[in-house]
């Protein structure tokens, strides 16, 4: 298959980048995802109708199985408005109609007990809805469900007692109700679904009547034991509000507290002793750092320069003595006369020395007047401890005597507080006990039925188009999916563009699939003849292996010459004289592409040999020189000469240096890296304007890696459609010395019909017709 070998050689000089997608202005992007589109359906169009076809079945079977459901509806309206003069007379609060309490009304119209009264009334036990033995989803269901109530029960303890409905069938006829708002509005909506029109009615009617009486009757039995319980709380807090007064009276006789003009404690005088009191505490605390400074300072040695630098520590009370000041500044003066004194005259000189002596002593004479200062100190923190300490036991007393006088006031207080609450309570339960005594005979609920369920006149479901519709729409839908799923996954190598993209190297060539042909038997192996020996001309080839030179006008043949053209103008060395190739793993090609390539070199007239260096599985020998007793291996270790191994093919004039396996091979990259092996491919360039090279595949071996020396330029052979794009980057990449001198990927076996549906913006690259126009056929 011919390719656009400028773009190829363009795509060497700059190798593709994996994010650098061929892009379009203006509408590019629109364009990719169509033709993306068009591809994956040209790709995945049977699992699409498949997929489709079968919900599309399963949609109809559904229809089939399921039997006809008829739904009739009620509403019912909450928070009916009460005469004026009852809401007044009220017990019981009257709560709004919120979200919560609708919601807390949809729960009661859905419970268990609605439905037993429900199935009670009616004598729903044996409504065919609930006994029904037919073919249908939901009578499956219901068995399913019924078996494991069953099973749970067996577990858990007896059967429902006789006369009551099963779990089964209230679980039943729940799945069958449904109740919910309308809209904003305080109208609930009941709806009940039946294979009967008029049994569908008949039941959504009675749920609604069934709640609005039990509504009623709720509300009627909730006044009356609150009317019950008012009337023991009334006596309850009677005898506590006259026992409370009682306990008042008692006290002030026992206090003899006649009037309550008792002085309390003055709260001004209790807030200045506080303040006084955080003042003095606020005084000892500095006293006492104060104290601490000088007797840390006292603690040095005095005797000692570095003392002094302590001073500044105390506080300004050292610094603004007049005694300490004159005391430092002689000290300073003596400090610095002895520093030059003893620059000029050295450190152990009587003038030094007696300087040295009269600064100790002024040392000690600041020493003495900071003791003195500490002194004082001592006195003025006894003295504000001892004020603290007095201020403390003023403030004790003050609040003593607050306590004991209002005692008596407070407990007066309390007293009559609690009886006045105790009667206030007493005369407002009278007043609602009154007004719900009155209430009882007028009882109201607060619900009623709008207007009655009548037979619908058409089922609810299934809705046939509905159901058909999402059968349809949803296979293909489904399909897509499944589709696009396994488009996804599909990591292996479809397009060239693809190969570029994930490997940074130019596709030579994409060369087709061969289709099948009948191959001559190869002869088996036997032991040589002097006439084998001398005659040393290549057996007959395969079909496949034959192709350049029995079609060279097939597209296989044009796609060999692209790989030949690629190596001629390879830009990346100045000599592409020795290829290798090589695949990531076995059995994708590269021994076929590699004969190919050599005969079709050998066909135009160049001198090439093609190598078999596949040491541990030599299936190109296998197939050109059967036959061979020596090889490769053999010129190497200098047994045989070259001449004495090469094999020919007299129709291409192709030479072929076979490799002969007659034993386990442990080392076969040492062989390669071998000196002889250099020595020889040596020769062969001076020989041969072409050197092929067959070499064994990247991931198993690592023979490849060794022939760096030997090789010009590689040639990477990928299986179209099999090979996994993570072995080839993992090969590659345990590989960097191949991976450097690799000139490009070739795609083997491609299926070119197949290729339009994975390549969208080229699929008119892969028509006949543009062949068969420059008589080239289409294998």
């Amino acid at each position: 298959m011919l390719q656009n070998n400028l773009q190829h050689t363009d795509r060497l000089r700059s190798p593709v980048n994996v994010l650098a997608q061929p892009t379009q202005a203006d509408g590019g992007g629109i364009s990719d995802v169509i033709n993306f589109g068009i591809g994956l359906l040209r790709r995945q169009y049977l699992m699409i109708l498949v997929t489709a076809g079968l919900v599309t079945a399963a949609s109809l079977l559904y229809l089939r199985l399921v039997s006809p459901t008829y739904t009739a509806q009620v509403q019912i309206l909450l928070a009916n408005a009460r005469p004026l003069f009852v809401q007044q007379q009220s017990l019981l609060a009257e709560p709004a109609f919120d979200l919560s309490q609708i919601e807390t009304q949809l729960q009661l119209l859905r419970s268990r007990a609605t439905a037993v009264a429900v199935i009670d009334q009616l004598k729903l036990m044996h409504d065919p809805d609930f006994t029904a033995s037919g073919l249908s989803l939901q009578s499956l269901w219901q068995r399913i469900r019924s078996w494991g109530s069953a099973g749970s029960k067996k577990k858990d303890g007896p059967s429902d007692s006789p006369g009551e409905p099963s779990d089964t069938m209230v679980d039943a006829f729940l799945s069958r109700l449904s109740a919910g708002r309308v809209g904003y509005s305080n109208v609930i909506e009941i709806n009940y679904s039946s294979s009967s029109a008029a049994r569908a009615a008949e039941i959504v009617n009675a749920v609604a009547n069934t709640y609005v009486a039990d509504q009623l009757s709720a509300k009627f039995e909730a006044n009356r034991r609150a009317t019950s319980w008012l009337q023991e709380r009334l006596s309850d807090l009677g005898d506590q509000a006259l026992t409370a007064q009682r306990a008042v009276d008692v006290y002030k006789t026992q206090n003899n507290i006649v009037s309550l003009d008792g002085k309390p404690i003055d709260e001004q005088q209790i807030t200045e002793i506080n303040n006084r009191l955080a003042a003095a505490r606020a005084q000892t605390s500095e006293a006492t750092a104060k104290l601490a400074r000088y007797e840390t300072l006292i603690a040095s040695d005095p005797t000692k320069p570095s003392s002094i630098v302590n001073l500044d520590a105390i506080g300004t009370d050292a610094l603004s003595s007049q005694i300490i000041t004159g005391l430092r500044q002689q000290y300073l003066e003596l400090t610095r006369r002895e520093a030059e004194l003893t620059a000029r005259v050295g450190r152990d000189h009587l003038a030094v020395v007696s300087v040295r002596n009269r600064a100790r002593e002024f040392r000690v004479s600041i020493f003495d007047e900071v003791r003195r200062l500490a002194e004082v100190s001592r006195s003025e923190f006894e003295l504000a401890k001892q004020r603290q300490e007095e201020i403390e036991k003023q403030l004790s007393k003050a609040v003593s005597q607050s306590r004991s006088v209002n005692s008596a006031e407070l407990t007066i207080k309390d007293l009559e507080s609690r009886a006045k609450g105790l009667r206030s309570l007493y005369e407002t339960f009278l007043q609602r006990y009154m007004g719900s005594a009155q209430q009882e005979t007028f009882s109201i609920s607060e619900t009623r039925v709008l207007f009655p369920a009548s037979p619908p006149a058409s089922k609810s479901k299934p809705k046939t188009r509905l159901v058909l519709a999402l059968g349809i729409f949803g296979g293909l839908a489904l399909g897509l999916g499944l589709a696009l799923l396994r488009d996804l996954m599909d990591r292996v190598f479809r397009t060239s563009s693809q190969l570029e993209t994930v490997l940074e190297l130019p596709c030579l060539s994409l060369v087709p699939l061969l289709p099948a042909r009948k191959s001559p038997k190869l002869p088996v192996r036997s032991q040589p003849t002097d006439d084998d020996v001398q005659q040393r001309i290549v057996s007959s080839l395969t079909a496949i292996h034959r192709t350049v030179v029995g079609m060279p006008l097939s597209r296989y043949t044009e796609a060999i010459r692209s790989i030949k053209l690629a190596i001629d103008h390879n830009p990346a060395k100045i000599s592409s004289q020795v290829i290798g190739i090589t695949s990531a793993l076995p059995n994708e090609g590269k021994t076929t592409i590699a004969a190919s390539l050599a005969q079709l070199i050998g066909h135009t007239g160049k001198k090439a040999i093609i190598v078999d260096c596949d040491l541990r599985n030599p299936s190109l020998s296998s197939i050109f020189a059967p036959k061979a007793t020596s090889g490769i291996i053999e010129v190497a270790n200098g047994s045989r000469s070259l001449a004495d191994t090469i094999w020919r093919d007299p129709t291409t004039n192709l030479a072929f240096l076979p490799c002969v396996r007659r034993g386990p091979l442990l080392h076969t990259s040492e062989f390669l890296c071998a000196d002889d092996i250099s020595k020889l491919f040596d020769r062969l360039r001076k020989d041969y304007d072409y050197v092929i090279v067959d070499l064994p595949p990247l991931t198993p071996l690592v023979d490849v890696r060794a022939t760096s020396s030997l090789i010009d330029c590689y040639i990477l052979v990928v299986e179209w459609g099999r090979t996994k794009i993570d072995v080839v980057q993992h090969a590659l990449h345990t590989a960097p010395n191949v991976h450097e001198s690799l000139i490009g990927a070739v795609l083997s076996k491609t299926d070119t019909k197949a290729m339009a549906r994975y390549d969208g913006h080229r699929s008119y690259y892969y028509h006949d017709s543009h062949y068969i126009r420059y008589g080239l056929s289409g294998s």
